[in-house]
Formats: structure tokens, C-alpha cells, sequence
């Protein structure tokens, strides 16, 4: 079986198990492709938790949950050195962070000093404990969720851990026909698990359902020979750089805009249109991948002045305009 097969099985699994919501099953397997990490937004109950399990559930990596709270330290991320009496030695007890996939779930509860220990692991995919760095295994991923309902008692998360996430996904309620179709397979699933049997198009127990680490390390290798041609890489050059200098391109844009998107917006709009590309079946980019993934990828890594806020101008309204402004080859 290639690589495109075998992931595109792993999606059809994901969107029998989340419904409702393929475009957060489409940015968790771009994330997946590109080894990068992914803020997720969104009201209570759309699925958030039960994505990345059921993602979890059907490759070869471990998965863990983390509910981010102001009482959170970094030791319960990271792990610590307990003291074994027996010996006098100190031994290191490792944190949920050494799992392939996490879900940091609600993270901008937890204060600074939480934020910061999630962002070298984020950056760097180790840990740092004493004078000790520990590897984290490998692939690594991140999934981290927002709830844009409440925000009274929250730390907003710095521009520099934002800047570290590979896209940020906005995500809405189901349709109602979706939501008939959640009430039958929840309802199926109890059913199910009452009986000791499990609800899915393949048997989880079968080897031949869990979607390899080999066929990922070769679907990354093949997004990574995606052609692109230089209009298009040109294409996302402006945009980004439009977005750090606004005056020259519109007045308006220039009064919205305090700061643009990082060179880092650049690497990740290239690297997730080669995953678009890819997972289209494809093997060259076209500007339409660059437009699918551009507001995920830079929504959070334009910085809007007050005027834009006090305008009611969001990220996406900006990203629209850069859209507008720059040419398409």
C-alpha cells in the first residue's frame, strides 16, 4: 500500500469517527505531514478531544490529555526527579509530555511559567529538567484548545508560543444532518461498549487498521518532494511580506496592521500547501492550496492594532484584503 493510500484511509476512519468537522480532521493530518503543532478554537463539545483520541487511536503513537489549569506547574508536564531513600539516588519520572500526541486542552488557563515549559518541547522536542535535556519521542505533536465563550480567568498566550504553532483552526458547529448522525453513532457506541464490541468501519484490533509510523516517515518525505514552482513560492513571499509592510501595498491595511507575520509564517505556508497539494492527490502546488491554508496558518501571527479592533477588523478580514492585493501567478 503507498503512503497516499494508507493516509487516506486514515482519513476516511477520522471522518466516520468525527462528524461534522473535516476541516479540523483535514489541518490535524496537515500537521501530522509536516511535524508541526496546532492551536485549536472552538465552543464546547465540537469534537476537539474526540479528534485527536480517535487519531490516537488509530496510528502507532501513545496519546495523552492534559487539562490546563491556574494551579498547573510545569513539573506536571514535564516530570520530576524523585528521591529514592533505598539508595539515596534521585530518579527522573517522566511527564505526560513524553507521548507522541498531546492535547493540551483549554492552555490558556495555566500561568507563564506552564506556557513557557510547553513551548521548548513545542520548539525544540525535548525537555529540560535541572542540568538534564531529555528527547521527546518521535513524531510529536501537539494539539492545543482554546474556548472563545469564556475568557475570565485566562492567560493569553504570548506572541512568541503563538508564533510556534504551525496553524491556528477556527471551528463551528456541525450541521443539523451532521448532528443526526452524531446522536446514531454516540448512541451506537454505547450501545457497543455495553456489549464489549467496538463501532468502525475497520477492526482496531487488526494490525492492518493502525495507520504505520513507516507509511508517515514516508508520507513526509514525499510532501517534502512536492513540486513548487517559484511563482508560487514568489506568490507566498509577498504575501508575507505585505503583511510586514502594509503602507506600501494600502493605506488602510497599513492602519490595521502593527505587525506581520514571522519568517516562520513563510516556512509553514510553504509547508502546509505541499500537504494540501499532496493530500489533493497531487504533486505540485498549485496557488489554490496557498489560499486554502493561509488563514490558518497566519490568523495568529498577524498582530492587529487598536484601530482594526475598535473597526471590528479581525485577522481574516486582513488576510482577505492581502488576498485581494497581491497578484496570483
Amino acid at each position: 500500500m503507498s503512503a497516499i493510500e494508507a493516509v487516506d484511509r486514515l482519513r476516511k476512519q477520522l471522518e466516520a469517527s468525527v462528524l461534522g468537522q473535516p476541516l479540523l480532521v483535514n489541518r490535524l493530518l496537515i500537521a501530522l505531514l509536516v511535524d508541526g503543532h496546532l492551536l485549536v478554537e472552538g465552543a464546547p463539545g465540537l469534537a476537539k478531544t474526540r479528534a485527536i483520541k480517535a487519531l490516537a487511536d488509530r496510528i502507532e503513537a501513545d496519546f495523552q490529555r492534559v487539562q490546563f489549569t491556574p494551579d498547573l506547574l510545569p513539573a506536571d508536564l514535564t516530570g520530576t526527579e524523585v528521591y529514592r531513600p533505598a539508595d539515596g539516588s534521585f530518579v527522573f519520572q517522566k511527564g505526560p509530555l513524553f507521548n507522541n500526541l498531546i492535547l493540551a486542552d483549554e492552555v490558556n488557563r495555566a500561568p507563564a511559567k506552564v506556557q513557557s515549559a510547553l513551548l521548548e518541547a513545542m520548539a525544540e522536542q525535548q525537555i529540560s529538567v535541572g542540568h538534564n535535556t531529555y528527547a521527546l519521542p518521535a513524531p510529536f505533536m501537539v494539539m492545543a484548545t482554546q474556548n472563545p465563550i469564556e475568557q475570565e480567568g485566562t492567560y493569553p498566550l504570548p506572541e512568541a508560543q503563538l508564533d510556534r504553532f504551525l496553524m491556528q483552526v477556527l471551528i463551528d458547529y456541525p450541521t443539523a444532518n451532521h448532528e443526526a448522525g452524531i446522536l446514531r453513532l454516540v448512541r451506537a457506541e454505547a450501545l457497543a461498549a455495553s456489549s464489549g464490541e467496538t463501532v468502525d468501519n475497520v477492526d482496531q484490533n487488526s494490525d492492518e487498521s493502525i495507520f504505520a509510523m513507516d507509511d508517515l516517515f514516508r508520507a513526509r518525505r514525499e510532501v517534502l518532494e512536492v513540486f513548487m514552482a517559484e511563482d508560487i513560492e514568489d506568490y507566498i513571499v509577498r504575501l508575507v511580506v505585505a503583511s510586514r509592510q502594509p503602507a506600501r501595498h494600502d493605506v488602510e491595511l497599513d492602519r490595521w496592521l502593527q505587525y506581520g507575520a514571522s519568517p516562520r509564517g513563510t516556512l509553514c505556508l510553504d509547508a502546509c500547501s505541499r500537504a494540501h497539494a499532496w493530500l489533493d492527490g497531487r504533486d505540485y502546488v498549485s496557488p489554490g492550496d496557498v489560499q486554502a491554508v493561509i488563514y490558518d496558518v497566519l490568523r495568529h501571527r498577524l498582530l492587529l492594532s487598536f484601530e482594526a479592533e475598535a473597526d471590528g477588523i479581525g485577522a481574516d478580514d486582513v488576510i482577505d484584503r492581502l488576498l485581494r492585493m497581491i497578484a496570483v501567478p
